[in-house]
């Protein structure tokens, strides 16, 4: 049996691998030169399977319309004639409901913690090393207003199974001490211990090598146009290569083509609730040890992170909703720069920052897409948004799973593509 997987992202090689282990011939496609070298490339490097809240939240809304204007804003919504975007607005924002939110939430929480699961195996299989940090998160605050949010949804969190810790200002220096050099006020903090940190980049191409080693084969700079069924399956690609015609054969066929993934599939009619959301990071080599964190952050109120990388800063965030555009503007770098020194000051070289840009398949509920598709070999396995890297090893799980024809090892009810047709 033959699995052709769309994509060489950290989804796609994840899937690969789990394919390859069940026993599968494995062709990997993907239009650029290499793996992992979109979304994958430059995240914010959390493993944070307790950060299961979606941006679809309650007062999103006012807190969004707060923010137009404002070219620094954590949020980016920039008006433009784009019928995709509003409908994924519209989506996004019926998601906001008190009710849908914790919904979603469970979702969220219930794929990620499986995914950490299925991470630890992996790790004890291959020996992959990417500078994994076994440290837990920190969640910090900067106003009493934010805190007390939080501090009312630890309990029931909790309950759906998500471990948090709520800690005051000295709590958290005393978790982690570099943040006492920080000239930003900071009020609390809520730490998840069983969350991780790592290179998302670094792991991909360890794993891809481990791959190649069970016969996976890796084909790049290939266009995929789209998908050839014949009612009830998917026959072949339509891609850009040169030998049959461009058409790659199959039994089974993989989506995890990240923000293209909608592309691929809508002449089949399948309507993907996916948009490109933007995020910047920049990455520093550290300088000075006791400056920098070892627990990796995030600042919710400028949805920022911080993780360490070895000898390396990685600061990661903001949300930028402008189509398919990956350019690097230079006040929005300024301004994860900004944030990063004035929460770390003197901790890096910031002559030697490296800054990119990705795009992060996001849906509205903030819930990845997940199983079948119309057709009964086509398994998707995209829209995973900030959470991708999150939820790898348990994504590509399920899909083996799927392409085996047995039932998933966790239940993956209320996460298909079905929800938003």
């Amino acid at each position: 049996m033959k699995a052709v997987v769309l994509g060489a992202g950290v989804i796609g090689v994840t899937s690969a691998y789990y394919l390859a282990r069940e026993g599968f011939e494995v062709e990997v496609l993907d239009r650029r030169e290499g793996a992992a070298l979109e979304t994958s490339f430059a995240n914010g490097g959390q493993l944070s399977a307790n950060h299961c809240e979606p941006w679809a939240q309650p007062g999103v809304l006012w807190q969004g319309l707060k923010w137009l204007g404002r070219h620094d804003a954590p949020l980016l919504y920039r008006l433009r004639l784009d019928p995709t975007l509003w409908a994924w607005t519209l989506k996004f924002l019926a998601n906001s409901k008190e009710q849908y939110f914790w919904e979603n939430v469970a979702k969220i929480l219930r794929m990620a913690l499986f995914s950490r699961k299925q991470f630890k195996e992996l790790r004890q299989e291959t020996g992959i090393e990417y500078d994994l940090l076994e440290l837990g998160i920190l969640n910090i605050y900067r106003n009493q207003t934010d805190f007390d949010v939080a501090i009312s949804r630890v309990q029931a969190i909790g309950e759906l199974g998500c471990e948090r810790q709520v800690l005051d200002r000295a709590g958290c220096i005393e978790l982690e001490p570099s943040l006492a050099n920080s000239t930003d006020t900071l009020v609390g903090g809520t730490w998840c211990p069983h969350d991780e940190s790592g290179d998302a980049y670094t792991f991909t191409k360890e794993l891809e090598k481990k791959c190649i080693q069970m016969g996976v084969s890796f084909r790049y700079g290939v266009n995929v146009h789209g998908l050839n069924t014949d009612m009830w399956k998917v026959k072949s690609v339509i891609t850009d290569a040169k030998e049959n015609g461009g058409e790659i054969k199959g039994d089974v066929f993989v989506l995890a083509l990240g923000s293209h993934s909608p592309a691929a599939v809508k002449d089949m009619g399948i309507k993907l609730a996916i948009y490109p959301i933007k995020g910047y990071s920049l990455t520093m080599p550290i300088t000075n040890t006791m400056a920098a964190p070892n627990i990796s952050i995030t600042d919710t109120e400028h949805k920022m992170v911080f993780t360490r990388l070895g000898n390396r800063l990685r600061a990661a965030g903001t949300a930028e909703f402008n189509g398919y555009n990956n350019e690097i503007e230079a006040n929005r770098s300024a301004m994860t720069m900004d944030l990063a020194t004035s929460l770390f000051p003197n901790a890096c070289d910031e002559t030697k920052a490296e800054f990119w840009t990705g795009l992060r398949p996001s849906t509205p509920d903030g819930v990845p897409i997940i199983g079948r598709g119309p057709q009964e070999n086509l398994l998707l396995n995209t829209g995973h948004g900030t959470l991708g890297w999150t939820m790898a090893a348990g994504s590509g799980r399920i899909i083996a799973s799927l392409a085996r024809g047995v039932h998933p090892e966790v239940d993956i009810s209320g996460i298909g593509w079905e929800r938003f047709s």
